[in-house]
């Protein structure tokens, strides 16, 4: 499966990893992984795993500006982790940098 979706042991973070591609394909799936979760706090955290993603494109950059949105705009707290360096770059490219707290694969 190319996405999953956790909440963390406390309830205030939705942790959505995704493998393999990143792209149109599993955009409804995406969307459904953080408006189905239910944080016990009304200020949850999102932390989006790239650690297993191969390939992305715009329509991922579309949503994750779509999640951070629905997260609170910019009071939002979503981080993207585990990023590849060719996800990196693309993600640098882009200035999400400006938006997101992203972490580069360790």
């Amino acid at each position: 499966m190319p996405l999953t979706t956790n909440l963390s042991n406390d309830g205030t973070t939705v942790v959505i990893s995704i493998s393999g591609r990143f792209d149109f394909g599993i955009h409804r799936e995406f969307r459904n992984a953080y408006e189905k979760a239910e944080p016990k706090t009304p200020t949850p955290k999102y932390v989006v795993d790239l650690g297993g993603t191969e390939y992305m494109d715009s329509s991922a950059l579309g949503m994750l500006l779509l999640l951070r949105e629905h997260a609170g705009g910019d009071r939002a707290d979503v981080s993207i982790i585990n990023c590849r360096p060719v996800i990196k770059e693309i993600l640098d490219i882009a200035n999400f940098d400006k938006l997101f707290s992203i972490k580069d694969a360790s």
